[in-house]
C-alpha cells in the first residue's frame, strides 16, 4: 500500500498516542488497598491485648467529640495562619492557635496538589495515585472506606455546602447539600458566598452531627492575581469571620448539650509563588491543620507550636475522635496531642486500634512484613500493652504502671510513624502488563519510523507500507497466537487486576491484532531495505559522493535532539530542562551566525550551491540526484544558486548576518521575562516586576506596544478584511485585560471597578471564529476549487493569525511580549535565514522544534503541573463548561510549540511543493516528537523506584503524552493541507537565476 509520507506519519503518531495511553494506565497504579471490602458489614474492633489476665474492653471506645465542624479553605497555606499574613488578616484564627483551646499542625500533602486527591487524602487516610490528577476535572464516586461512609453506616446526619467536588466523590451520603462548581477561576466572591448564606440558618439547628464547608474563593484569587494580590488579604478576613462565628455558635451549643465539639482548619493544599500547585514545592504541600475544641484544655503558660505532621493524619484522627473506625486503606497516624488528656487506658486503646489497623494494612500489601521495623516495634508495643492491662486489673496503683504506660505509648508511638512510613513507600503497585504493551507498540512505531526514513528521502516522498503480504503471513498468526496465550496467562494468574484485563476480549484481541501488525511490517520493512539492492547502491554513490556530508547545522541540529533525550534520564536535567533548550538555541544562533558569515566572507560559494541547491518543489534538498551537477564549482560569471543575487549586496547583505544576533538578542530577553524550573523560580524576574500593582501602568504600556506590534507582524499576509477583524480582536484583548483589573486604561482611574470581562472576551472570540473560518474558507476554496497556490498560502496565514489572536487573549499580560518575539523571530528568520541559505526541509523543521520547545518554557511552563495556567482555560466564559476549558487550558499552554508547527506549515507551502516538502515536515516532526517519548517510557520505566518518580519524572510523562496528542493533531493539519500540483514563486524565480 502507497502512502505519502505525511499520512504515513500521521498513523504512526495516531498508533503511539495509543500506545502511551496502555503505558500511562499502567504506570499510574491504584494506592495499596486492603483486602476486605467495604461494602461488607464492618468488622469488630480488636479488643485489648491480654497477658494472662481477662478484658471486657472489646468495643470501639466512646466518642471524644459529640459534633463536628471541618472549615476546609482550598490553597490555604501554611503561612496564610501561622505566619505574618495570619497575623495581620485573621486576628481571631492567631489566637486560638497561640492562646485558645486548640492544637495546631503544619499538615504535609503528597504530590498531586490539586483538590480531589487531597479530598480523598484527607478523608481516607490514603495515598491517592497521581493518575488522580487528571481525574480531578471529573471526579468518580470514591468507593474506598473513609470517614464520610462510617459516618453514614453509624447513622449521622451530614451537611455540606461548597466545591462540588464533594458531592461527586460522596454522592447520596449528605442528608442536606449545596456544591458549587469548583473550575471557574474567575468567580471569588459568588463561589464562596453560596456557602455562607447556609451557616447561620444550619448553626442554629441541632439537627446535624457533621458539617462540612469548602471555601473556594483564596484558590481562585491565586490562580488570577497571584499570593501577593490584595484581594488575598481580603478573602482572609473573610474566613477569619466565619471562623468566629462558627466557634461561637459551637461553644453556645456545648452549653446546652454539656458535650464537646470539634471545629477543624485545613487547606487541601498551598499555593506556589506564582499562585497555582499540584507540584511539590514548599509552599505547595504545607497547608495548616487547625483543631479546635473546649476539651482541649490549656494552662496560660502553655506555648504550643506548630508541628508537622501528614495530611493523611487526620482520617485517623477524626475516626477515634468520632468514634468511629479507621479507614481500612487509611496510613495516617493518629495525632496524639487529641488524646493526651484522656485516661492512660483509653489513650493506649486508641493506639492500638491504629496500630491494628496499620500492621493489617502491611501484611496485606509487603510480602516480608515480619522483618519491616515498624511491625517489630509494634509487637514490642502489643505485649508491653497486654503487661499494662494485666497490671492496671489487678489495681496497681504504684508509679511502675504510670511509667509503663508511658513507655507503652512512646513504643506506639514509634510504631505508627515507622510503619506509616513503610506504608508510604509501599504505596502502589504498577500494572507491568499494561506498561510493557504501550512500551512496545510506542517501541515498534519509532523503529517502523526509523526505518522509512530512506524512503522519505527520495524526491517524491512516498512510501510504499507493506501491509497486505505481513497480514497474510505465517508469521503474523503466529505472534496473534503466542500474544493471546500471554494475555490469558496473565489475566488468569494475575493476583492483582490489570487495565488491559478488565477489557473486552474484542478491544483486547485489537490490541493483539496491532502489535503483531507491526511486528510484521517491521519485519518486512526491513528486509526489503536490505535486499533492494537499488537502494544500496545509491548508498554506496551517496556515500563515495564529496557532497553527501553533513553540513554543520545539520549535525549541530542532530546532535542537540539526541543530547537532549540523553538528558532526560537525570532528574535535575527534567526539573532544569529549559536550560537545555535555551542552551540548544542559542548554540543554533551562533552556528547560523558563523554559516552567514562563511557565506558572505569566504565566498564558499560551490559548497553552498552543491548543499544548498534547490530543484522544483524542494526546500534546499541535499543533493539526491545521481548526476549531481549542482556540486561543480560554477563557472565565471555564472550567478551564484546558493544565495539568491539580490541577497547578496546593499543592505540585505548586512539584515543576513545581522539576523541570528538579532534572534540570540530576542531570546536573552525572553529569558529574563519568566524564570522557571526549581533552582530559580523564586528569583525576582521581570514579570514579577510587570506583575506587581504599583507597577501596573508600565505593564499596560507594554501590553499596548506588543499588541501593536503583533498586528503589525501578523497582518502582513492576511486579506483587508481580516486585518481588520485582526485590528479589532487585538483592541478587544486590551479591553479585555483592562476591565479585568490587569490594565489600566489612560482615561481611566487606577481604582475603578473590576468585572470578569465576559463580554470583552466574547467580543474577541467571534474575530477569532471570523478569522479562522475565513482562513478555512480560502484553504478549501485553493484545494477543492480553483487549486490556487497563492490562495491557498493565504488561508494557511490567516488560520495562523486566527491562532495568533487566541493566543493573544488567553496569554497574561505580561506575558504578551512572548507572543511579540515569537513572531519577530519568524519573520527574521524567515527573510534573512531559511529563504536566503536555502535550508534542507528536516533542517527547517527541527529548528521550527527547537524553537517551539523553547517558547514553551519563555512563557513560564515547566515540567511541574503547577505551572498550568488554568485561568486561560475560563477566560470569557460566565460557568464551567468542560470541553471548551479543557482546550483553551491546553492550548494557552502550548502556545509556542502549536504557533511554530503553524508557522511552519505556512512557510513550506509557500516557498515548496505541498506534496513533497509538507510530507517531509510531517514526518520529521513526528519522529522527533516520538524519539523523546519513547526514550522517556523506557526511563521511567527504569527508574519507577527512584525517590523523585512522582515529584518529577511523573509530570514530565505527563507532559511528554500531552505532547504527542498535540503532535498528532499537527500531524493532522501537515497532511490535510499538504496539496500537488504546485510550485512555489521563490522556486520558480530561483530556477530562473
Amino acid at each position: 500500500m502507497r502512502l505519502g509520507s505525511g499520512a504515513f506519519a500521521t498513523i504512526c503518531v495516531a498508533i503511539e498516542v495509543l500506545g502511551v495511553a496502555i503505558f500511562l494506565r499502567g504506570f499510574f497504579p491504584a494506592s495499596v488497598k486492603s483486602s476486605s471490602r467495604t461494602g461488607l458489614q464492618a468488622e469488630p474492633p480488636a479488643p485489648e491485648p491480654l497477658a494472662g489476665a481477662s478484658s471486657n474492653w472489646t468495643k470501639l471506645p466512646l466518642p471524644l467529640f459529640s459534633k463536628a465542624v471541618i472549615v476546609l479553605i482550598d490553597a490555604l497555606r501554611d503561612d496564610f495562619v501561622f505566619g505574618s499574613k495570619g497575623a495581620r488578616y485573621m486576628p481571631f484564627t492567631t489566637y486560638l492557635v497561640g492562646k485558645g483551646p486548640s492544637h495546631s499542625f503544619v499538615a504535609e500533602a503528597k504530590p498531586p496538589t490539586v483538590t480531589m486527591p487531597r479530598i480523598k487524602a484527607l478523608m481516607t487516610g490514603s495515598l491517592p495515585g497521581f493518575v488522580d490528577v487528571i481525574r480531578n476535572l471529573n471526579s468518580p464516586a470514591l468507593l474506598e472506606d473513609n470517614v464520610i461512609r462510617q459516618a453514614k453506616a453509624a447513622g449521622k446526619r451530614m451537611i455540606f455546602y461548597g466545591d462540588e467536588t464533594w458531592v461527586k466523590l460522596f454522592p447520596k451520603h449528605f442528608v442536606e447539600y449545596d456544591g458549587t462548581t469548583s473550575f471557574f477561576v474567575s468567580d471569588y466572591t459568588e463561589v464562596d458566598n453560596n456557602v455562607t448564606r447556609h451557616l447561620e440558618r444550619v448553626l442554629k439547628r441541632g439537627d446535624w452531627d457533621i458539617l462540612i464547608l469548602h471555601y473556594l474563593g483564596l484558590d481562585h484569587i491565586g490562580h488570577v492575581s497571584g499570593p501577593e494580590s490584595p484581594l488575598i488579604g481580603r478573602k482572609l478576613r473573610e474566613m477569619d469571620g466565619i471562623l468566629m462565628k462558627i466557634y461561637t455558635a459551637l461553644l453556645t451549643k456545648e452549653r446546652e448539650t454539656l458535650s464537646p465539639s470539634l471545629l477543624v482548619l485545613c487547606g487541601d493544599h498551598g499555593m506556589s509563588e506564582t499562585g497555582s500547585h499540584g507540584a511539590a514545592s514548599a509552599e505547595e504541600v504545607r497547608t495548616p491543620l487547625v483543631l479546635v475544641s473546649s476539651a482541649f484544655e490549656r494552662k496560660p503558660d502553655d506555648i504550643r507550636h506548630p508541628t508537622q505532621v501528614q495530611q493523611t493524619d487526620l482520617a485517623a484522627t477524626l475516626a477515634i475522635g468520632l468514634g468511629f473506625p479507621i479507614p481500612k486503606d487509611s496510613i495516617g497516624s493518629l495525632l496524639f496531642p487529641v488524646v493526651e488528656r484522656r485516661p492512660m487506658r483509653e489513650q493506649l486503646r486508641f493506639l492500638h486500634l491504629n496500630a491494628i489497623q496499620l500492621s493489617r494494612l502491611l501484611q496485606e500489601n509487603v510480602p516480608s512484613y515480619e522483618k519491616d521495623p515498624g511491625f517489630e516495634q509494634f509487637v514490642m508495643a502489643e505485649k508491653l500493652h497486654g503487661n499494662w492491662v494485666k497490671l492496671h486489673l489487678e489495681e496497681d496503683r504504684s508509679g511502675a504502671l504510670l511509667n509503663l504506660g508511658t513507655k507503652v505509648a512512646r513504643q506506639y508511638l514509634g510504631a505508627l510513624r515507622t510503619l506509616s512510613l513503610a506504608l508510604s513507600t509501599h504505596v502502589a503497585q504498577y500494572d507491568t502488563y499494561s506498561m510493557a504493551v504501550g512500551t512496545i507498540i510506542v517501541l515498534e512505531t519509532l523503529i517502523l519510523l526509523l526505518l522509512s526514513i530512506p524512503q522519505v528521502l527520495r524526491r517524491r516522498a512516498e512510501l510504499e507500507v507493506p501491509l497486505s503480504s505481513p497480514v497474510f503471513s505465517l508469521l503474523f498468526y503466529l505472534m496473534f497466537l503466542v500474544l493471546s496465550a500471554i494475555h490469558v496467562v496473565v489475566c488468569t494468574s494475575a493476583e492483582s487486576s490489570c487495565y488491559l484485563c478488565s477489557l473486552p476480549w474484542l478491544a483486547a484481541g485489537g490490541v493483539m491484532v496491532l502489535v503483531s501488525a507491526l511486528l510484521c511490517v517491521i519485519a518486512s520493512a526491513f528486509a526489503r531495505m536490505v535486499m533492494d539492492s537499488t537502494f544500496l547502491r545509491k548508498v554506496q554513490q551517496s556515500a563515495a559522493h564529496p557532497c553527501s556530508g553533513w553540513s554543520e547545522v545539520g549535525l549541530l541540529l542532530l546532535l542537540g535532539t539526541v543530547g537532549h533525550v540523553l538528558s532526560l534520564g537525570a532528574s535535575s536535567f527534567v526539573e532544569e530542562e529549559h536550560q537545555t533548550w535555551y542552551f540548544l538555541v542559542n548554540t543554533l544562533c551562533l552556528a547560523l551566525s558563523q554559516e552567514t558569515c562563511r557565506s558572505y566572507f569566504l565566498g564558499d560559494d560551490s559548497k553552498l550551491q552543491c548543499y544548498f541547491h534547490t530543484e522544483p518543489g524542494t526546500v534546499g534538498a541535499t543533493c539526491m540526484r545521481q548526476d549531481c551537477t549542482a556540486c561543480e564549482a560554477p563557472k565565471a560569471g555564472q550567478a551564484s544558486k546558493g544565495l539568491p543575487s539580490g541577497a547578496r549586496g546593499g543592505h540585505t547583505r548586512w539584515a543576513v548576518l545581522a539576523g541570528p544576533w538579532l534572534v540570540l538578542a530576542c531570546c536573552r530577553l525572553l529569558r529574563s521575562l519568566n524564570h522557571t524550573g526549581v533552582q530559580g523560580a523564586h528569583r525576582p524576574d521581570l514579570s514579577h516586576w510587570l506583575t506587581s500593582p504599583s507597577h501596573r501602568m508600565e505593564l499596560s504600556c507594554l501590553a499596548a506596544l506588543s499588541l501593536l506590534a503583533v498586528f503589525l507582524l501578523a497582518q502582513r499576509g492576511c486579506s483587508p478584511v481580516v486585518k481588520v477583524a485582526l485590528a479589532l480582536g487585538l483592541l478587544g484583548v486590551f479591553c479585555y485585560r483592562a476591565a479585568t483589573g490587569n490594565l489600566l486604561f489612560p482615561w481611566q482611574p487606577a481604582n475603578r471597578g473590576i468585572s470578569k470581562g465576559i463580554l470583552e472576551a466574547r467580543f474577541v472570540y467571534v474575530f477569532v471564529l471570523g478569522i479562522l473560518f475565513m482562513g478555512t474558507k480560502d484553504l478549501l476554496r485553493s484545494q477543492v476549487i480553483a487549486a490556487d497556490f497563492k490562495v491557498k498560502t493565504v488561508g494557511l496565514w490567516e488560520l495562523y493569525s486566527g491562532l495568533v489572536l487566541l493566543a493573544a487573549l488567553l496569554l497574561r499580560p505580561h506575558n504578551l511580549p512572548v507572543l511579540t518575539f515569537s513572531l519577530l523571530i519568524q519573520t527574521i528568520m524567515t527573510k534573512f535565514i531559511w529563504k536566503p541559505l536555502r535550508h534542507d526541509v528536516a533542517e527547517i523543521t527541527v529548528m521550527h522544534y527547537w524553537f517551539g520547545q523553547a517558547f514553551f518554557y519563555f512563557q513560564g511552563n515547566s515540567n511541574n503541573i503547577a505551572t498550568i495556567d488554568i485561568s486561560s482555560g475560563f477566560v470569557g466564559l460566565d460557568t464551567y463548561m468542560e470541553i471548551p476549558a479543557t482546550f483553551l487550558t491546553v492550548f494557552g499552554t502550548y502556545v509556542g510549540p502549536v504557533l511554530w508547527a503553524g508557522h511552519l506549515a505556512h512557510f513550506l507551502s509557500a516557498e515548496a511543493s505541498g506534496d513533497s516538502a509538507m510530507g517531509r515536515a510531517c514526518f520529521c516532526y513526528a519522529l522527533i516528537c516520538s524519539v523523546p517519548v519513547a526514550t522517556y517510557i523506557i526511563l521511567v520505566t527504569s527508574l519507577r523506584y527512584h525517590l523523585f518518580i512522582w515529584s518529577v519524572f511523573s509530570p514530565k510523562l505527563l507532559y511528554e503524552g500531552m505532547h504527542l496528542l498535540i503532535t498528532a493533531a499537527l500531524c493532522v493539519l501537515f497532511t490535510a493541507t499538504n496539496q500537488t500540483g504546485h510550485t512555489s514563486a521563490w522556486t520558480k524565480t530561483d530556477a530562473r537565476n
